[in-house]
């Protein structure tokens, strides 16, 4: 999945995303235990569906409980080969807005159902269809019988959220959330659902069951990629549900892709997978902290290759705030983040992204730090010219700038801001890497801790390290 520009990347965003998750077990269960799916009912009724609207699964492949990192997932019962179609789903069992049987209500008010997340129309045909005992997508539905599995932050207490997540950035996205969701239902659903009370009931889809099925969509759903990938203005395709697609866990080192065609959708394999392995999908490059904002799940410390931390882009300012010696650098430095802003480099909520191998918005944090290290006369300069454009530079050269390597070579003031807000986001966190890793690395205190909170502390560690690393790559 692409990285949108810092300004997008902002805490305390609803963002979408194209992918999904089923399950908050972050341990992997023993896949040695005998597969034996007979008295999984709901299971054995999804199946059977299946069957019935023609999604088609490779004999090589099984959906179990067991041998699974979550709730359900699937394994390979013989080897395959990369480039095997594992099941192939047709369009017309996919479930959206433009398949549900509201679709057409759904389109005549689709002014009205316009929202900053897009998730609205869908939203409404699911409380529709979850509560139709004769939907067509009822036997796949039935899979979750009352959103019980979802185990997202936003169903965690606000001083759970706050204490096992302090400094992570998810608190703050996940207060951005509810309030959204409230807001998004009752200016918009609870309106539409009072004018067609012969389709939707207030009563029985009330706040709640919305509540449960935003988490539904954030976790299981799909969003197909816009066909031309090099406009990163272009809108997202509406989010889908898609029976089958939504049964595969994810891992970042994964194992098949989902192709899409005009006629139906099909999950391929991308390497070999040998019998008894489980079959994993992506749901793209994603941190630790947004598997468990979206998903209600973590990949343990290190398996994420994917990882992230966060840097606010007021800390890079506040660094350099402190380190200024009188009234007039400061107001200097006021007036460059003035600039910053009006280039649309930084923003209140806006981040530097850092991962194991260096930065991951180069443009931005390059900009940043030659402006703030500019002296007062080259400032001047700049602004009188207004040729912003100069202050980026190759992207070639940013890259190598910001990556493992680079960093340590930068120039010891652009070093020292870099450290001086690494270090104000470590202050941040509750506790410090030391005790962390005692935990992790004891297996009696570590077994001790619920699920949420050995989520909460893979998340703050796999965080806390990359910022120490920062901290030793910037030490001047």
């Amino acid at each position: 999945m692409k990285r949108n520009c810092t300004l997008r990347h902002q805490r305390g965003t609803q963002v979408l995303f194209p992918y999904r998750q089923n399950g908050a077990d972050i341990l992997r269960r023993d896949s040695s235990q005998t597969i034996d799916n007979s008295a999984d009912l709901p299971l054995r009724n999804f199946l059977s569906w299946c069957e019935t609207v023609g999604i088609t699964l490779s004999d090589k492949v099984c959906l179990s409980k067991e041998g699974t990192v979550a709730e359900y997932g699937m394994l390979a019962k013989d080897d395959i080969e990369e480039g095997e179609t594992l099941f192939v789903i047709p369009r017309r069992a996919v479930l959206s807005q433009s398949t549900t049987k509201v679709k057409t209500v759904l389109e005549e008010g689709k002014d009205s159902l316009e929202s900053s997340s897009g998730w609205v129309p869908l939203l409404l045909a699911l409380m529709l269809e979850y509560t139709t005992p004769e939907s067509y997508w009822r036997s796949y539905l039935a899979l979750w019988p009352d959103f019980k599995m979802l185990d997202h932050p936003m169903f965690w207490s606000k001083g759970e959220r706050d204490s096992l997540l302090q400094g992570t950035g998810v608190p703050e996205a996940v207060d951005t959330d509810l309030a959204n969701i409230q807001n998004e239902y009752n200016d918009i659903v609870l309106p539409f659902i009072r004018s067609h009370p012969d389709l939707w009931n207030p009563e029985k889809h009330n706040f709640e069951l919305y509540k449960s099925l935003v988490a539904f969509v954030m976790a299981y759903s799909f969003q197909e990629p816009v066909e031309d990938d090099e406009d990163d203005e272009a809108d997202p395709n509406p989010p889908m549900m898609v029976p089958m697609g939504d049964m595969l866990n994810h891992t970042s080192n994964h194992n098949t892709n989902l192709e899409y065609s005009p006629e139906a959708l099909k999950m391929v394999s991308v390497c070999c997978i040998r019998a008894g392995e489980e079959v994993f999908n992506t749901y793209g490059q994603m941190a630790n902290w947004q598997l468990l904002h979206m998903y209600g799940f973590i990949e343990p410390y290190p398996s994420n290759t994917n990882d992230t931390a966060d840097i606010q882009m007021t800390s890079v300012y506040k660094a350099a705030l402190q380190g200024s010696q009188s009234e007039s650098e400061k107001r200097l430095l006021v007036e460059k983040w003035e600039l910053l802003c009006e280039m649309e480099m930084v923003g209140d909520k806006g981040v530097f992204i850092f991962s194991q191998t260096g930065s991951l918005t180069d443009t931005e944090l390059y900009a940043t730090l030659k402006v703030l290290c500019l002296s007062a006369e080259e400032f001047e300069e700049l602004r009188a010219s207004e040729a912003w454009e100069e202050v980026e530079d190759e992207p070639e050269k940013m890259a190598l700038a910001f990556s493992e390597e680079g960093i340590s070579k930068l120039k010891p003031a652009w070093k020292q801001l870099v450290h001086g807000a690494a270090r104000i986001t470590l202050d941040s966190f509750a506790g410090d890497l030391e005790a962390d890793k005692a935990v992790m690395d004891d297996e009696g205190a570590y077994g001790q801790l619920s699920c949420r909170q050995k989520c909460a502390l893979q998340v703050r560690y796999g965080q806390k390290v990359i910022l120490h690393q920062l901290l030793r790559m910037t030490q001047t």
